[in-house]
């Protein structure tokens, strides 16, 4: 799963990186899992003298992190998964947002799999808070943004280029793997569209223009979940992907370290 997932690890020269690489298609990984993960993984760094770097990630995962959230580890419950077993989409979605009408990970109203798994942790009652804290951290929050149209047409471009590396053929092996297509509908946009595709409900050019979309109203969604973080408090330091992001970063590091001496 290199190409779906937008690994690029060429990239990265000689930076160490983490948490790639860690589980199988099949584990079912959860933000409780990777704050647990996250947290070794900064402590492992940070002993080493080094600054550490989150980036990318769902606007959840990160959010998890920079607002410090407690989160307690949630058993699979089977007597209320064969309870829920005969409950339809929106009678499951009714009961999530009874038990968490606070909910704003809207991904899990749209599978059956996430959102029995939703309600089970919306449900779950526990005394004690077990979760490990995380360390102290003062971070500096950087989004690189672009002109809406620029975007469109950066994400259309990245699309052509994983299909032209073998985003298909890498699709294509995974069910010969032992990884079932309703599987695939929950590893990502890209899995799921090219799974549609290799079953025969969508042709190529048709599979090519809905996953382009989508992955469009998944980018409008980040930004509307960016923009709530701000509201609530993180705040973000916006460059604009056109004008070498890295040097601007570089010079708001100096500037955030020249405001904190003085």
């Amino acid at each position: 799963m290199d190409i779906g997932t937008g690994k690029d690890l060429a990239d990265y020269g000689d930076v160490p990186y983490h948490l790639i690489d860690i589980v199988d298609p099949a584990h079912e990984f959860s933000v409780f899992e990777f704050r647990k993960r996250f947290i070794e993984a900064f402590l492992r760094i940070q002993a080493r003298g080094k600054l550490p770097l989150l980036v990318g990630g769902t606007g959840l995962y990160l959010e998890v992190v920079l607002k410090g959230y407690r989160l307690v580890e949630v058993p699979p419950d089977e007597e209320l998964r064969r309870h829920l077993a005969s409950f339809s989409l929106p009678e499951l979605a009714a009961r999530l947002n009874k038990a968490n009408p606070s909910l704003h990970n809207t991904t899990d109203l749209l599978h059956r799999e996430r959102l029995i798994r939703a309600v089970e942790i919306a449900e779950f009652k526990i005394e004690a808070q077990n979760s490990s804290a995380l360390p102290d951290l003062e971070p500096l929050v950087f989004g690189i943004r672009w002109p809406r149209e620029m975007l469109h047409q950066r994400i259309a471009r990245r699309l052509r280029e994983r299909m032209e590396q073998g985003l298909i053929e890498e699709v294509k092996k995974l069910p010969k793997a032992g990884v079932s297509f309703e599987r695939l509908d929950l590893l990502g946009l890209e899995y799921r569209y090219v799974a549609l595709y290799l079953k025969g409900l969508i042709n190529k050019n048709d599979m090519f223009l809905k996953l382009n979309s989508a992955i469009r109203q998944f980018a409008k969604r980040q930004d509307t979940w960016f923009r709530r973080m701000e509201r609530h408090g993180v705040r973000i330091l916006w460059v604009e992907g056109g004008r070498n992001p890295a040097v601007a970063i570089l010079e708001m590091l100096k500037n955030e370290r020249l405001r904190a001496d003085s």
